[in-house]
């Protein structure tokens, strides 16, 4: 496992690679991690809702607000 001097980084590694997103709200999203920023808004590509594991709506490109997200999950 590679070691991570900060936070970030871990993002930045994941940059271009499929990422599973958990939001507050319960809700889960998968896509292409684009791009972030420090406060951790992101841009996946790509993007799937998905609901008990299973593709619920295909979305396509999709910006998620960082204070919504729970967890971020290379995949």
């Amino acid at each position: 496992m590679p070691d991570y001097p900060r936070p970030l980084d871990a993002l930045n590694e994941a940059k271009n690679k499929r990422v599973l997103v958990l939001l507050k709200n319960g809700k889960e999203y998968t896509g292409k991690l684009k791009s972030f920023d420090i406060h951790v808004n992101l841009v996946l590509e790509e993007a799937e809702e998905l609901e008990n594991g299973e593709v619920k709506k295909k979305i396509g490109t999709l910006f998620i607000r960082g204070d919504t997200i729970t967890t971020i999950s290379p995949q």
